[in-house]
């Protein structure tokens, strides 16, 4: 069934350690009728990968899928389990992290079209039930994070909870009651900071609207008409099969498989999507080129601000609604990136949607646990960004 309007667009008023850190730092027409994907012959793009893996910390598999209108092309290097030796996929599953952030505002964006939502809606017309400080804060400034929302998984008790049992099985729609005490860091537009809060305040935002569950509207929204099929938002730690396996990468010690050590409840709309490179390349390319609202409100998202996304992509960073501008030494692109225990991912395409970039490693990667390898890591993405715009590879 199609998602209705239940509601008046304007409604009355009324690796313990490693999971902290990461929860800190934490987001058919359209697929056209593409050529399989193949492997690509490029040596220098394929140097960098293996350089990439064999780096202190780095990675053990590493994939990249970059698509134009004429072909689809694969890079790879390392493995997608370490115990198996099984290269890596672009029919793998993996954790996407705060690149899931994207896809609640794909949510949100495509209500916004359909009128069920407006970018000026407040949490105190949607949610009145939220604190009452927090209810100036409008859909616009959530998606821009520069809400000022205090970030519920920086909560010492949320944080606890985690350490005590990873895979605890929280209540999605009430994470904001870990930080419903506080009051905003600053007045609503005045600054941007990344919350994994804003996301969450989306999603139910978009719930408020409809009186449709999150995963519906992503389904019927998003995945559908995307063409998208093996995406999902689990509330488990379990990973579909087959899946890139994720690793804690922290020399001396070897390699620890961590691909499901924490439930995805705890992240829900802000990081819990699991998905393919497959997939996610059909999505950026419908997501940054506008395909699934109008001119618009591809305006109004592409209204950028100082920001960066978290990990930072490539070149230098701006953030719009749920969407991040890579202004790199080649071209502008548009995209998301994320990451969380074992796994790091970067997917961005030209903003008309015919270029697209994604590109996924096996390990977490950010300023707060590995510095110098994320510096050679966006050096290294920026490079795939000249080869999709440039179509060549610089070693």
């Amino acid at each position: 069934m199609p998602i209705r309007r239940r509601v008046p667009r304007r409604p009355r008023r009324g690796a313990v350690p490693l999971i902290a850190v990461c929860l800190t730092t934490l987001s058919p027409a359209v697929a056209g009728a593409a050529t399989p994907p193949r492997p690509d012959h490029d040596p220098a793009l394929q140097r960098q990968l293996e350089d990439l893996i064999r780096r202190p910390g780095g990675p053990p598999g590493v994939i990249a899928v970059l698509k134009d209108e004429r072909r689809t092309r694969v890079v790879k290097a390392g493995v997608a389990d370490l115990e198996t030796g099984r290269e890596p996929g672009v029919h793998d599953h993996m954790r996407i992290a705060s690149a899931a952030k994207a896809f609640s505002g794909a949510v949100a964006l495509s209500l916004v079209r359909l009128g069920d939502l407006s970018l000026d809606d407040t949490l105190g017309e949607r949610l009145p039930h939220l604190p009452d400080a927090w209810s100036a804060v409008t859909l616009r400034r959530l998606l821009q994070h520069t809400s000022g929302l205090p970030d519920y998984s920086e909560s010492p008790e949320f944080v606890e909870t985690l350490l005590a049992d990873p895979r605890h099985r929280f209540d999605s729609r009430r994470l904001l009651d870990f930080v419903a005490d506080r009051p905003l860091h600053f007045p609503p537009g005045s600054r941007y900071r990344y919350s994994n809060s804003d996301n969450i305040a989306v999603a139910l935002m978009a719930e408020a609207a409809t009186g449709e569950r999150y995963e519906r509207l992503l389904r019927e929204l998003v995945y559908r008409p995307l063409g998208l099929r093996h995406t999902s938002l689990p509330q488990d730690h379990r990973m579909p099969r087959p899946y890139l396996h994720g690793y804690d990468v922290s020399p001396p010690e070897p390699p620890e498989d961590v691909s499901e050590l924490i439930g995805m409840s705890g992240v829900w709309a802000s990081g819990g999507i699991v998905s393919t490179p497959a997939d996610m390349t059909r999505f950026i390319r419908g997501y940054a080129g506008g395909k699934l609202y109008g001119q618009d409100v591809v305006r109004q998202q592409r209204a950028w601000v100082e920001g960066a996304s978290e990990p930072a992509g490539p070149g230098k960073n701006k953030a719009g609604l749920a969407l991040f501008r890579y202004a790199t030494r080649c071209g502008v692109v548009l995209g998301h990136t994320g990451n969380t225990p074992g796994y790091t991912q970067l997917f961005a395409a030209t903003p008309d949607g015919r270029r697209s970039l994604t590109f996924s490693t096996t390990t977490q990667i950010n300023q707060t646990l590995k510095p110098d390898l994320l510096r050679t890591l966006r050096a290294v993405q920026e490079n795939f960004v000249c080869a999709l715009l440039k179509g060549k590879g610089k070693g």
